[in-house]
């Protein structure tokens, strides 16, 4: 399977992965060798500390690399009646009593912390191409589901300032 993303998440990957190689891996191996010279591995936390930290750095390499050869890139759509990528939308969960604002992204931007759903998501798979005023059954798991309606729709597009994930 492969990720859509937009040409701003494959730029902000390829940004990362070039300071992490370029920037961040020479500092890495320099501070393993620095750890490593002050002795004994077996109890050299500074040494496994270090070890660990380029470690990840090297895995979040291969991961960006991954993205990037298999990504397919999509161009947002900026207008139209229902729901599309980058839009705001609010919505009252009927079963909750409760109103959400939530913006629909691409994968690698998702925050659910920040309001920021994917489109691959339950909600956001439900919610694209509705507009405002419908009610939308969402389809949580395969025990628990729940009508929202939409209340408002904001045509934002895409706002490059939202940060690309990290693991």
């Amino acid at each position: 399977m492969h990720d859509e993303l937009t040409q701003v998440d494959i730029n902000k990957m390829k940004e990362e992965l070039q300071h992490r190689i370029q920037v961040l891996r020479p500092q890495l191996i320099e501070e393993v060798k620095v750890a490593r010279s002050f002795g004994d591995l077996s109890e050299n936390f500074e040494y496994k500390a270090a070890k660990r930290e380029k470690n990840r750095n090297d895995s979040r390499i291969r991961y960006l690399e991954n993205m990037i050869k298999t990504a397919v890139v999509i161009e947002p759509a900026s207008a139209g009646t229902g729901i599309t990528l980058f839009d705001k939308v609010t919505f009252y969960v009927e079963d909750e009593g409760i109103e959400e604002t939530i913006q629909l992204v691409t994968t690698l931007r998702q925050d659910a912390l920040k309001g920021l759903i994917s489109k691959e998501s339950p909600v956001g798979k439900a919610l694209l191409g509705h507009k405002e005023g419908d009610r939308v059954h969402i389809q949580a798991s395969d025990s628990y589901a729940y009508f929202v309606q939409i209340r408002k729709v904001e045509k934002t597009g895409e706002d490059p300032d939202i940060p690309i994930s990290t693991f």
